[in-house]
């Protein structure tokens, strides 16, 4: 299993680009640890790879996964984000825990949170949706990427229309988070579910635009007509 990272992380070194090191970092206001290899060609590699691993059982396939994490560079951990999914049929409810774990500890900056909770976390409230209680309950965490972890986790079920009690239930909590990472995480749930539910989520931002983050209140309503947009960006004295 190690031979196989170590091939893995060798080919990232030689697509390694300055160039693109320079262009990912100017999205992010912390220092991230890169490679410099594009998106495309990490996710060409993570395929790549999967080919030699997906014979083994979850557990080991997990552990290469928190090797990956553990390293914090953003290319191994979406290797990491693009081989959990493909395990969805395989996950069962305490998988959740190890999750949260991996959030809490290794994830770091918006990319590594939305990567991996999108699909990875996504995939598994949908599968077992009584986990959704747990996931609201991320909001709660003193760790930043884990509350925006909450709200970007629902990204993919939102615009299937579903969970949107929870999803209301998150946005409440986060509401008035100072975080922008948060807000953006949360304004980018509700402009989801206003696909599926745009009355709802319109009427939301209405009763809240007193005092929800002008951040998260533009994610919300992007998908907007522009009247409604004109109506909900009005500030309320």
């Amino acid at each position: 299993m190690n031979y196989t990272l170590q091939k893995l992380r060798a080919e990232l070194r030689t697509n390694a680009d300055e160039k693109t090191i320079g262009n990912y970092q100017r999205f992010f206001k912390e220092t991230v640890k890169f490679y410099g290899v594009s998106l495309g060609a990490t996710n060409k590699i993570a395929n790549k790879y999967w080919k030699e691993i997906r014979e083994l059982d979850k557990k080991e396939i997990f552990d290469l996964c928190e090797d990956l994490f553990r390293s914090d560079y953003s290319e191994e951990a979406a290797v990491a984000s693009e081989w959990t999914p493909k395990l969805t049929n395989k996950y069962d409810p305490a998988d959740l825990a190890l999750f949260k774990r991996w959030i809490d500890a290794y994830l770091n900056d918006w990319a590594k949170v939305d990567g991996f909770c999108n699909h990875t976390a996504g995939n598994f409230v949908q599968k077992y949706p009584e986990s959704i209680k747990e996931i609201v309950s991320w909001t709660a965490s003193p760790n930043r990427w884990l509350k925006r972890a909450a709200a970007v986790s629902l990204i993919i079920p939102a615009k299937k229309g579903q969970f949107f009690p929870e999803i209301i239930q998150i946005a409440d909590r986060l509401l008035l988070d100072k975080d922008d990472m948060v807000q953006k995480g949360y304004g980018w749930m509700l402009k989801e579910a206003s696909k599926q539910h745009q009355a709802e989520v319109y009427q939301y931002v209405l009763k809240h635009r007193r005092d929800m983050p002008r951040t998260a209140l533009r994610y919300a309503i992007e998908k907007m007509p522009l009247e409604m947009k004109a109506e909900a960006m009005k500030r309320v004295v």
